[in-house]
């Protein structure tokens, strides 16, 4: 096996990978569309069965499934290099219907397009190079998961398990907008706050009713400034919804809140700060409660992460993408996980994209297969 015939097959696939993309963009894959993320692990697993290599599913009640492929020398018992993503996006039901995956211009476009199945198939397409080839250095471990749109609830524990048993890992998220890959992230909470008044009537009997709306007014107020731009650290209540009626003082009121830092240390900090103002009432006769729906950890670069990075870079190099550099991202991920349990960990590694999570969402179809060019490369240099 050489070099070059990994990176050579990589180049002839090119329309085999859009191909697939095309495909599983072409599936509704919303976290909470259990149906429709698992149909797209299947499309995947077809791709594995068509070429030989083994994979199996991890089962999820009420989430997508994890899908686990390998790619090892029988009775490999080292340490695998870990290539990881997600098939989950944040859009709805009919999304890929009313917008299909289209090419104009050079780029894709379509529901998840760089966040993040088209890194999935480079991941699949670089495991199924070294499956056909040969000459990988480590067994290469393939997990997709279900999730990272809401923080991961199922999958986290999955993958902090795969990471712990990892040498390495390469989660293909899209690569920048500047071509750069990702080397440190904020962390990242997701609450609900809920709160209760009393229901009276506005006009006839307004003195008798507690508005849970105004409470959560004053809250609102009270947690955006938490915000310390310096820090990194931002509060943002996204969402808020409550009321019975306009004639009517508000029963009930809540709020979705999303939080980013940058220091681990900042979390517990800011999170009793936030407790404080749940527990304090404004409007006399309210209560509050606050749950934690979803949370990710910083990635935070370690001495082995930035040799790791390094020695993509180099591989990178191989393959004309010179310019190429670490990058911090405000976004979230689920490499926060497998870096927070020491596994040295690079992010953003995926074809070239942005605009996630709009309509607007975009990838550069010629970045596809440097990106997958360079991660094997990367692989080979162990």
């Amino acid at each position: 096996m050489s070099e070059a015939q990994i990176t050579d097959w990589l180049a002839s696939q090119k329309q085999a990978m859009i191909d697939l993309l095309r495909d599983v963009v072409n599936i509704d894959s919303g976290s909470y569309d259990k149906e429709g993320v698992d149909a797209v692990g299947a499309r995947f697993e077809r791709h594995f069965t068509e070429h030989g290599i083994p994979f199996r599913r991890e089962a999820n009640a009420t989430f997508g499934d994890a899908i686990h492929a390998e790619v090892a020398k029988p009775g490999s018992n080292e340490k695998p290099v870990l290539l990881m993503g997600h098939r989950d996006t944040v859009f709805g039901k009919d999304e890929a219907k009313r917008r299909p995956f289209t090419i104009r211009d050079g780029r894709a476009y379509g529901p998840g397009v760089a966040d993040m199945k088209s890194g999935l198939v480079m991941n699949v397409f670089v495991a199924t190079a070294f499956h056909k080839f040969g000459g990988s250095p480590h067994p290469i471990k393939v997990l997709i998961t279900s999730d990272e749109e809401i923080g991961s609830p199922s999958s986290r524990p999955v993958i902090e398990r795969e990471g712990r048993s990892a040498r390495a890992v390469f989660n293909s998220e899209p690569g920048r907008p500047t071509g750069n890959v990702v080397t440190g992230r904020k962390g990242g909470i997701f609450m609900h706050l809920a709160i209760t008044g009393k229901a009276a009537h506005s006009g006839a009997n307004f003195a008798a009713g507690v508005s849970a709306i105004g409470e959560l007014a004053h809250k609102i107020v009270q947690i955006h400034a938490l915000t310390d731009l310096d820090k990194g650290i931002t509060l943002n209540v996204g969402l808020v919804s409550g009321g019975q009626s306009v004639n009517t003082t508000a029963p009930y009121a809540e709020g979705q809140i999303d939080m980013r830092y940058v220091d681990p240390a900042d979390r517990a900090r800011v999170m009793a700060a936030i407790e404080k103002i749940v527990a304090s009432s404004d409007v006399p006769g309210t209560s509050a409660t606050l749950t934690i729906k979803g949370e990710f950890v910083p990635v935070v670069q370690s001495e082995a992460s930035k040799a790791l990075f390094e020695g993509y870079q180099a591989a990178a190099r191989q393959v004309g993408l010179t310019t190429l550099q670490g990058e911090f991202s405000g976004g979230c991920a689920d490499s926060g996980f497998t870096a927070a349990v020491g596994t040295p960990t690079i992010c953003g590694l995926g074809p070239v994209g942005g605009l996630a999570h709009t309509p607007e969402e975009y990838l550069e179809l010629d970045s596809i297969v440097p990106r997958a060019q360079a991660l094997a490369l990367a692989i080979l240099k162990g």
